[in-house]
């Protein structure tokens, strides 16, 4: 379906012309009219899908826009994915002036939010802790609050955060919709859907060959002392512009981003000690192209969204299979073709053979020549 078949709003349809958006994907297809209907929905999509304005266009052709209450809550597992889902929705609201949003998550000054909400937002995004932070000091009231939507609803409750979920949700006396989206149905996004939901609408996207990303992935076998110069070598000697290396440690992300540096390699890194202010520099460098290398913990990569990454490059053999499909898929975005690398040591031969399999990959071992270029790895035997 086309956005122009659709009975949109003029404001929201301009918004969406600008956005560059034509066609509808399938879970927008599929999610958006149930919305509307202010059906109760669990959506199971990939990332990478158009979740948000799945879910942002019909809340904000439900907004009461003359009203300063807040009438609809959008929680985040991380503040990355707060703030991109809040840029989403305001660049849908464009040619919405009377629409406030506000953005509150933790590792950002709580005072320099008061001004945010003093303005009456009709919506609000949010991650779980710092909502309840807010709603103890009776910063934000939520009595108004109608609908509700969990983005990345696995994600956030897998982290630890299903009582504050459940806190959130027993005390919005006035909910009538609560959509979740997800990546994969886990057992506690069945719960929450079980306690707070009616009959909900489910809805499933599965990935399609032709809108799967096209990644090339390749492995390499290191040392130790080797690690450093290869990865180094990979970046510099294919010419890639800019590059996504994931560590599994915030202690290995600051590590290497500071021996690449010491290299001359232009790299900075993103983990969840630094400063919500370091991260928004670190993050502006990286999506701007100023920024060659972004060394990354998975937990702090989770709602990234930048497109045209060249590269992903496994430093270390994730610990869930999972992460190794959610690492990779920060490259080949926008039907345009990636490439990924795992970096392995021979004690992990066996760990990249088990993810390999378990996350049916198709993974081309490579070494690197006399001339220190990566070519395929051929078994004489």
């Amino acid at each position: 379906m086309l956005y122009s078949e659709m009975d949109l709003p003029d404001e929201i349809f301009r918004a969406v012309e600008r956005m560059g958006f034509v066609e509808l994907t399938e879970v927008q297809e599929k999610a958006m009219l149930p919305m509307m209907e202010g059906r109760d929905m669990i959506a199971k999509a990939p990332t990478g899908t158009g979740k948000t304005c799945a879910f942002g266009i019909p809340l904000l052709m439900g907004l009461n826009r003359r009203s300063d209450k807040t009438q609809c809550l959008i929680l985040a597992p991380t503040r990355e994915l707060a703030r991109q889902i809040t840029d989403d929705l305001r660049d849908l609201a464009r040619f919405l002036p009377e629409v406030r949003i506000a953005c509150v998550y933790g590792g950002q000054a709580i005072r320099s939010q008061f001004a945010q909400l003093k303005k009456g937002p009709q919506i609000i995004v949010a991650t779980p802790g710092r909502l309840l932070d807010h709603m103890q000091r009776r910063t934000i009231r939520l009595q108004d609050v109608t609908r509700v939507i969990l983005d990345e609803a696995d994600e956030m409750l897998d982290m630890g955060f299903y009582k504050d979920v459940r806190r959130i949700l027993d005390s919005l006396k006035n909910k009538k919709q609560l959509g979740m989206f997800s990546a994969t149905i886990s057992r506690e996004v069945m719960d929450i859907g079980w306690i707070y939901q009616r009959d909900p609408v489910e809805v499933t996207v599965q990935p399609l060959e032709a809108s799967m990303p096209k990644i090339a992935q390749y492995s390499l076998l290191t040392t130790g002392r080797d690690k450093l110069a290869d990865l180094a070598d990979i970046v510099v000697k294919n010419g890639y512009g800019r590059v996504m290396v994931f560590c599994n440690t915030k202690y290995a992300t600051s590590m290497l981003s500071n021996q690449l540096a010491g290299l001359g390699v232009d790299a900075d890194c993103l983990h969840g000690d630094l400063s919500q202010g370091e991260r928004n520099k670190v993050m502006g460098r990286f999506k701007e192209g100023n920024l060659r290398i972004l060394v990354s913990t998975d937990v702090a990569a989770r709602g990234i969204d930048v497109e045209d990454v060249d590269a992903v490059i496994n430093y270390d053999v994730p610990s869930q299979n999972e992460y190794y499909t959610h690492r990779i898929g920060r490259t080949g975005r926008a039907q345009k073709e990636g490439v990924a690398y795992i970096l392995y040591m021979p004690d992990e031969e066996k760990r990249l053979r088990e993810l390999i399999r378990l996350t049916r990959s198709a993974v081309v071992p490579v070494r690197f020549d006399e001339n220190r270029c990566l070519v395929e790895d051929v078994d004489e035997g």
